[in-house]
């Protein structure tokens, strides 16, 4: 299969809905992280990477931030005279409520679209993957339909999860909904929404799901296993899905480990992000900093350890932050206290400021607020 034969079909505003504070200016895609990115660099440059050079975005709300960020594609290799990116905004001013009505409703797109096969991703998932594996395994095992999945603990904003029964040969056996799990940290073979197939098959089964208004996706798959030929593919490398404000936290803190950045951002197979072209940081003769991400841009004058900063943030001389994630452009006051704290962009902490969440329950500090 050639990877130029495949269309990218991400959906952006994944689980919005279970990251309220992060979403609701935002769709969950475009939410910052790691001091430079938005999550939706991930995918994108996955496909880039692998060769998918057309893409199309489906945005559901709020998307201002998403389409200021990704442009016209260019920082992804997407804008050449043979490549493409598009953002799909909701169908006259309607946005669906299932995957099901959403691919229908987008039918004329992907229809139009030259491309074979369609590689649907979801824009809550943080992974660096290289596609044409993915390619080679379908081509492979004469597969009409690939998952994608990952073998690990559930994470808490899945409601209904997608897990999996796959044998040595990577068949799916059966497909399980909401498995129910009684130890948190029990690992599945979690089926996190990517997904391979041909595109005649996939309007064909949204067609026929339309039809008898089937729209759950789950159960569209399940009613699949008779019928198709289904494959699993197992994500080996890191692999983080955004489902809570916790989710968002853990994988910030992962980024202090210097395996997970290591294998994020393998210069094999980069990760490309919108450029802002700032100063670098400047760091005062009070500043001390350890174990911390800190983007360009930044003037840090106090105490920051197991942090990540943001491009353009202050920090005043005599504050102490500890655990922190700070977006960019916020200003933090001299002889500030801050230990488990996210703090979104343009946030204004004033002098003398003392704020503790806890590892399990970060507190959150919403845009352009004044504290």
């Amino acid at each position: 299969m050639r990877s130029n034969n495949v269309l990218g079909f991400i959906f952006a505003a994944t689980l919005d809905d279970k990251i309220p504070e992060l979403a609701s200016s935002r769709t969950t895609a475009s939410i910052p992280i790691g001091g430079k990115y938005r999550i939706i660099d991930f995918d994108l440059s996955n496909m880039s990477n692998s060769g998918i050079s057309n893409v199309g975005i489906v945005a559901k709300s709020n998307f201002q931030s998403l389409m200021d960020h990704v442009g016209s594609g260019s920082a992804y290799d997407l804008s050449k005279r043979r490549s493409n990116l598009s953002i799909l905004p909701p169908y006259d001013g309607k946005a669906f409520a299932s995957f099901v009505e959403t691919i229908y409703n987008m039918h004329g797109y992907i229809e139009h679209c030259r491309e074979e096969y369609v590689l649907i991703s979801q824009g809550n998932v943080i992974t660096n993957i290289d596609y044409t594996d993915v390619f080679d395994f379908h081509t492979k095992k004469k597969a009409d339909i690939t998952l994608i999945y990952k073998n690990h603990a559930i994470p808490q904003g899945y409601d209904r999860p997608i897990t999996l029964d796959v044998d040595d040969d990577g068949k799916v056996n059966q497909i399980f909904v909401k498995p129910g799990v009684v130890d948190k940290e029990a690992k599945f073979n979690h089926a996190y929404g990517s997904i391979l197939i041909k595109k005649d098959l996939l309007m064909s089964e949204i067609r026929n799901a339309i039809s008898v208004n089937q729209l759950d996706v789950r159960r569209l798959l399940q009613s699949g296993l008779g019928k198709y030929s289904i494959y699993a593919y197992e994500n080996k490398g890191y692999c983080a899905a955004i489902s809570s404000i916790n989710d968002y936290f853990e994988f910030n803190m992962d980024l202090m480990k210097k395996e997970v950045r290591d294998e994020l951002f393998n210069p094999q197979r980069p990760i490309y992000t919108k450029v802002r072209d700032d100063a670098p940081s400047r760091y005062g003769l009070t500043s001390n900093v350890k174990n911390s991400i800190i983007a360009q841009g930044c003037v840090i004058n106090g105490e920051v350890e197991n942090c990540v900063i943001s491009k353009g943030v202050y920090v005043g001389e005599g504050a102490k932050l500890s655990n922190c994630i700070v977006m960019q452009d916020t200003k933090i006051g001299c002889n500030t206290n801050l230990n488990y704290v996210i703090i979104d962009k343009d946030v204004t902490i004033k002098d003398g400021r003392s704020l503790m969440g806890y590892d399990s329950y970060p507190i959150y500090i919403a845009k352009k607020s004044v504290v």
